[in-house]
């Protein structure tokens, strides 16, 4: 049971990533799927989530920019990150938590955004 990050990666203001989790041994459709994020000396912050039925939501900050999805057959969740502030410079790291196959909250490693200014 594991999540797997990708898509990290430097990129100027105003630029684009999309990151990736995809997930072996849970259900992306059965669990919620969320991406956080940490920057430097700040608490780990929730940035954006995906419930069992679909529905998203996101931190105000980052409202209007940033897009959550899951392709079920993939198991995989996405974060598609669109005019990047420097701001937006942390750990992004995915996350799981339900209760199939067995209650969990799990995590993926980290994946490193950082936006020049």
């Amino acid at each position: 049971v594991q999540l797997q990050a990708s898509g990290g990666g430097l990129v100027q203001a105003g630029g684009s990533l999309r990151l990736s989790c995809a997930a072996s041994g849970i259900n992306f459709r059965i669990n919620t799927g969320g991406w956080y994020r940490q920057a430097p000396e700040n608490e780990r912050e929730l940035v954006a989530q995906i419930l069992r039925n679909g529905t998203r939501s996101y931190t105000d900050s980052v409202k209007g920019r940033f897009t959550i999805s899951r392709d079920i057959a993939k198991n995989t969740v996405y974060l598609q990150m669109d005019n990047l502030k420097p701001e937006d410079t942390a750990i992004y790291y995915c996350n799981s938590r339900g209760n199939w196959p067995k209650p969990h909250n799990l995590w993926g490693q980290g994946t490193l955004v950082t936006v020049s200014s």
